[in-house]
């Protein structure tokens, strides 16, 4: 006996699949592009990669990240926020002036026309 539903819910599935491994890679790739620039503090290549204002809000967000010495240990999660679809959500561990947090911070990463962004 032929099931076409559950056939469709295989083949959605199916279809989701490469569709939140994207987002996920992208997210992550996001992250870990962001910390590796942040030493620079350059605004002109990190402002793109934040969500928000820009500008005089980046150079401020930077300059409070480098003086703190925040830095990317390692990305230990990655998940598609079920709130909004165009978000994902990333648990990193990262350092903070030399010294590794205990507890992960969560960052939300965000899908924009121009592409994704992270939001501090």
């Amino acid at each position: 006996m032929r099931r076409p539903g559950l056939a469709l819910l295989v083949g959605a599935l199916v279809g989701c699949t490469p569709s939140t491994a994207s987002k996920t890679e992208a997210a992550r790739e996001t992250v870990r592009r962001f910390f590796s620039e942040l030493p620079s503090g350059d605004c002109a290549v990190l402002g793109p990669m934040l969500a928000g204002e820009g500008g005089s809000s980046c150079q401020e967000q930077v300059a409070d990240l480098i003086a703190h010495g925040f830095s990317l240990v390692e990305v230990l999660d990655v998940k598609v926020d079920g709130r909004d679809a165009d978000a994902v959500m990333v648990r990193a561990r990262v350092a903070r002036d030399g010294r590794v947090r205990e507890q992960p911070m969560l960052l939300r990463v965000e899908r924009h026309p121009e592409g994704w962004k992270l939001r501090l």
